[in-house]
């Protein structure tokens, strides 16, 4: 029997009855010797449920999930804002979340040009730049507290 045909079979007997787990990862093993159609044959099945499918998803799309992040996370980040901008490059939610570590990062003054950005969009990123803000003077009140505090046991 193939390997296709191996887990489709399981796939069929776990369906109603569930999955065992030794069963299960041998299935997910089996997995990476397949080739795209039967993965994507596979993915499409309505026997394949849960954990299985995700798994499938990872072998599937492993590379180019990979490549895209990496490819976010080296733009400058003048290139970041135009693409953040652009709205329909379909991969906004990881371009938020790398401008949000830069911004947390301030590297060679990028805090400013993220901030007007995110002022300019959606509520939650204008949301998020206030807590920050307000995140940043709360530390500076602290620290200013703590001086005071300490300075006339000196």
């Amino acid at each position: 029997m193939e390997d296709y045909e191996y887990i489709m079979a399981k796939c069929r007997k776990h369906h109603f009855t569930g999955w065992d787990e030794n069963e299960l990862r041998s299935c997910q093993e089996v997995l990476p010797s397949l080739t795209r159609e039967e993965l994507l044959r596979l993915y499409g099945s309505r026997w394949v449920d849960g954990s299985l499918k995700k798994t499938v998803f990872k072998v599937l799309f492993a590379d180019k999930v990979g490549k895209r992040e990496e490819r976010i996370m080296n733009l400058p980040t003048d290139e970041l804002i135009l693409e953040f901008k652009d709205k329909k490059c379909g991969n906004l939610a990881l371009i938020r979340k790398e401008m949000r570590n830069r911004y947390k990062a301030n590297l060679n003054g990028d805090r400013t040009k993220i901030a007007s950005v995110f002022n300019m969009s959606l509520k939650s990123d204008r949301q998020w730049v206030m807590s920050q803000v307000r995140k940043a003077e709360h530390e500076v009140a602290r620290e200013h507290e703590s001086y005071w505090k300490t300075a006339w046991k000196k």
